[in-house]
């Protein structure tokens, strides 16, 4: 395939939606998985339908993407679970479904993108993480320690690929306009204003905000920034 080849986690709404429908295009050819089907209608997208934290289910995927594609560029990793309670009133269960699906989902798709993109010596991967990891918000423990799981993952996983081409780096986000951030997390009018206060623009984000960010970062201009996180709406 002569078109440059991304796999986006998480496509079947929300940010990773917006993103697989803005990238599907002349330029990419875009692969997405979640764990319901997809509405995307595109003759540059494909869609597997799988959760993140199946393993046999991830490499098989992949599989798919090296003997259809024999190559893969890009890697977003979207795919998320949030979770909005305080430590002593969160259960094992919603502990270890956040932690499976935000770190350990994202380190399989890390480790087996790493093992394509590795031999044509060029791929970008882009973790988005979230605000609540340096801001410490009350309620978000299990959710802000699984997004820093990945982000520390993400800086060790650079040094180790930056030989090969490879760049890792992490995109925080605060709060993005119609991404159904709001809705899925069930947050109050008075908590998105707080979150929006500790920010350095104290604005939301808009869609185009993170394009354009992700845009840069897969390029090959941004070959020498590599396990770094990116504040997005500042700090």
């Amino acid at each position: 395939m002569n078109k440059k080849v991304m796999l986006i986690t998480g496509t079947s709404q929300g940010i990773g939606r917006h993103l697989a429908e803005h990238y599907a295009s002349d330029v990419f050819f875009v692969i997405g998985c979640s764990r319901r089907s997809s509405v995307i209608e595109n003759d540059n997208y494909q869609h597997f339908e799988l959760d993140i934290i199946d393993e046999k289910a991830i490499k098989k995927m992949f599989s798919n993407i090296r003997k259809t594609y024999g190559r893969l560029d890009v890697l977003i990793n979207n795919a998320g679970l949030a979770s909005k309670n305080y430590a002593a009133l969160t259960s094992g269960e919603t502990m270890l479904k956040v932690l499976q699906t935000n770190t350990i989902g994202s380190m399989l798709t890390c480790r087996e993108a790493t093992r394509i993109m590795r031999k044509k010596k060029f791929g970008r991967i882009v973790n988005i993480s979230s605000l609540h990891v340096p801001l410490c918000f009350k309620g978000t423990s299990v959710y802000g320690a699984s997004k820093a799981g990945i982000e520390q993952f993400a800086r060790v996983l650079a040094r180790e690929m930056y030989p090969e081409g490879i760049t890792v780096n992490n995109l925080e986000l605060s709060a993005v306009k119609g991404s159904g951030m709001v809705e899925t997390v069930n947050l109050s009018d008075e908590i998105m204003n707080d979150i929006l206060e500790h920010t350095i623009s104290k604005a939301w984000l808009e869609m185009e905000d993170v394009w354009h960010t992700i845009d840069f970062l897969i390029s090959k201009k941004s070959e020498k920034i590599s396990g770094q996180t990116i504040f997005l709406g500042g700090i």
